[in-house]
């Protein structure tokens, strides 16, 4: 296999070690900022990286103008939406893994929608494969979090619809972006999705916001990971797996997040990880798997 070869096979994981440290991030920034005011500058801080980058290395800009348009408005369902949602849920109480596990369903919302929107259409086997991978985030929380009232407790139905409402912008705007900007630049087009996701967290933090910031050493490091590797890097890396693979294929990567956010919760915080939740891993990787090998299979040759 060659150099390039071993490349394109190691993005999905990459991105899933990438994206499953959002959460984490989260944990350590929200006691220091509130979520609209700590994402506004998140976005800030990626764009000032990101235009000059654009700009020294000449990259052109999506046309025609209307595409602007599209690109925009994925960026809003995509980054606004979807962290903007998990960063408040989060903020008002929710548990982190609860979070992860409500976002994590966000494949089968992908893939009953893709069918409709895209034409793309689902073998019985990806279907198990999807419903293999919710079993596998229902049993890694499951094992950490306690059920009943107490799963619920210290927080209230806003920060349910706030996790619910990241669920269905993430899943719209995977499907979107799909659908109608698979053709734009990556670097220019991702500056044109976070401006529209900055114009919506902007005006949130200014209209419900204090927007108070403790420049501790932990939020400014915080800050550093979330711009440079979650912004930029597992961006990318996103937006490049959304143009090459089929929305219900790169939906799927999602379901590894949560397991592998648990074992970082367990190396950063020493979060205990039962066998059951060990169990539930392996059978989410297990359904990622049988997805992804469905999909290359239905595939045409080039």
């Amino acid at each position: 296999m060659s150099g390039s070869s071993l490349s394109r096979a190691a993005m999905p994981g990459i991105f899933v070690l990438l994206w499953s440290t959002g959460f984490i991030g989260a944990k350590f920034g929200l006691p220091y900022a509130e979520p609209f005011s700590f994402l506004s500058i998140r976005f800030a801080l990626t764009l000032l990286l990101l235009v000059p980058l654009v700009l020294v290395m000449r990259i052109p800009w999506p046309s025609p103008l209307t595409l602007w348009g599209h690109i925009a408005l994925s960026g809003i369902l995509v980054h606004g939406i979807y962290l903007g949602g998990v960063f408040y849920g989060i903020y008002l109480g929710m548990p982190a893994g609860l979070a992860a596990l409500l976002v994590g369903l966000q494949p089968l919302l992908t893939a009953a929608c893709a069918g409709p929107l895209l034409g793309e259409r689902l073998s019985k086997r990806q279907w198990l494969g999807l419903a293999l991978g919710l079993i596998g985030i229902c049993l890694v929380l499951g094992s950490k979090l306690e059920l009943g009232d107490a799963l619920f407790a210290g927080f209230g139905g806003e920060a349910l619809l706030c996790v619910f409402a990241a669920l269905l912008g993430i899943s719209l705007g995977t499907l979107y972006q799909k659908r109608y900007c698979t053709h734009m630049p990556l670097l220019s087009g991702t500056i044109i999705q976070y401006l529209g996701a900055s114009v919506l967290l902007g005006g949130g933090a200014m209209l419900f916001e204090t927007r108070q910031i403790e420049w501790s050493s932990t939020f400014i490091m915080t800050l550093g990971w979330l711009v440079l590797v979650l912004s930029i890097a597992a961006i990318l890396l996103l937006m490049a797996l959304i143009k090459k693979g089929e929305a219900s294929r790169v939906a799927s990567l999602f379901y590894l997040v949560p397991p592998v956010t648990a074992l970082q919760a367990w190396w950063l915080f020493d979060e205990r990880l039962p066998l059951l939740g060990i169990a539930g891993m392996v059978i989410a990787l297990a359904g990622v798997l049988m997805v992804v090998r469905s999909a290359k299979k239905a595939a045409p040759a080039d």
